[in-house]
């Protein structure tokens, strides 16, 4: 009967795309489309050192993971950015040398340095700064459309506008409703996001706490005569405040709120873009009003913000792959293929295994077996 994977965002098609090499997937997608939400909506990088120690770990790991897709598919997925950390004041200085310098891949860059990567920063209110050589942008449709592709190739079925409206178990599996539809399988996989705890429900299984939280970016107009390269870094508050980087001729900015939601299709407020222009405009000398685009996409997190993988004990054959938060591109190839492990109940890869050693955690923080449900809030 095979595997049915609920979610058609990257973390969806990319356990599906692995799944499938060891037998029937039917991925469903409630939306008419693929990755209409948070993947299509992604500021599209890859930072070491980004996120919580199992986070850190999955990026590290899906370095050559990256490097091989992009062979397959004969194109790239990453290309260099680095990424340019800030700080402004004490709170931000503190959090820079505290907790962003000790991790590996960060150096400390003089401020003077650091204007001469973005000459738009204002020298006279910069505290101090660090940079991520190793960051990349990332190409997150490329990668779904790849994981997609490799999905039909082996054999995969792909069906949207197709919700999953009841869940329960039937014999030693479960039957899946979508409507006036059903579909009988062995193996359901939850990877639909800030949805999940909602899928949960519908097998009567307890939540796991998933929290959606909006975050909004908008595309900004450069005044002509600013001084934006195209080759500029990605440049990020170390209080995480707001970033920004070039995107095409404008620059993409966000005021990296964290604003709690409920699933959905959020909308901008405008008030989080004048939030946005504000903070930009107070540490350097572009002047940003003039607003091209704008939108608003939700980042799901688990408690303790870790990856979610794995089973419900209490509910054989119902599996979990959620909780990416803003790391679900940049892990998707290590923990795709980490997921897939250990839905099959197979070994984890030891490239993944190793990288949680090195990052000082274990692969417990991200298995369901041992996370258990909860709610508690974070």
């Amino acid at each position: 009967m095979g595997t049915v994977v609920v979610g058609g965002g990257i973390a969806g098609v990319s356990v599906a795309a692995e799944l499938a090499s060891h037998g029937p997937v039917v991925l469903l997608e409630t939306e008419h489309e693929l990755a209409r939400h948070t993947t299509g909506r992604s500021a599209a990088s890859y930072i070491p050192g980004h996120g919580a120690p199992p986070a850190r770990a999955l990026v590290a790991a899906s370095r050559e993971r990256f490097d091989a897709l992009a062979d397959e598919a004969g194109h790239p997925f990453l290309r260099p950015r680095p990424v340019l950390h800030v700080a402004h004041d004490d709170d931000e200085e503190r959090t820079l040398r505290e907790e962003l310098l000790p991790l590996d891949g960060v150096d400390e860059l003089d401020p003077d340095d650091a204007v001469a990567r973005w000459p738009a920063l204002r020298r006279d209110v910069l505290r101090a700064a660090a940079v991520v050589e190793d960051a990349q942008d990332a190409d997150p449709l490329g990668l779904h459309q790849h994981y997609r592709r490799t999905l039909r190739a082996r054999g995969g079925e792909i069906r949207t506008g197709t919700p999953a409206t009841s869940l329960a178990r039937r014999g030693d599996g479960w039957r899946l409703g979508t409507g006036s539809d059903h579909l009988d399988t062995d193996t359901v996989v939850l990877a639909a996001g800030a949805w999940t705890d909602h899928l949960l429900a519908l097998a009567g299984a307890d939540p796991v706490g998933l929290r959606p939280l909006r975050r909004t970016i908008a595309i900004v107009r450069v005044p002509e005569g600013a001084p934006v390269r195209r080759d500029d870094p990605f440049v990020v508050s170390a209080g995480e405040r707001w970033y920004a980087k070039p995107e095409g001729e404008h620059l993409l900015v966000s005021p990296s709120e964290e604003t709690p939601a409920e699933p959905g299709d959020p909308r901008p407020d405008e008030l989080d873009i004048a939030r946005a222009l504000e903070q930009v405009n107070a540490v350097t000398t572009l002047r940003l009003r003039s607003v091209a685009t704008s939108w608003t996409g939700l980042r799901t997190f688990a408690p303790g913000r870790s990856l979610v993988i794995g089973d419900r004990p209490a509910h054989p054959g119902l599996h979990l792959f959620a909780g990416q938060g803003g790391s679900g591109i940049e892990t998707a190839p290590a923990a795709a293929a980490l997921a897939a492990a250990v839905i099959r109940g197979q070994a984890p890869p030891d490239d993944v295994v190793a990288a949680f050693a090195r990052h000082g955690t274990t692969l417990d923080a991200v298995l369901t077996t041992r996370l258990g449900a909860t709610t508690e809030p974070r």
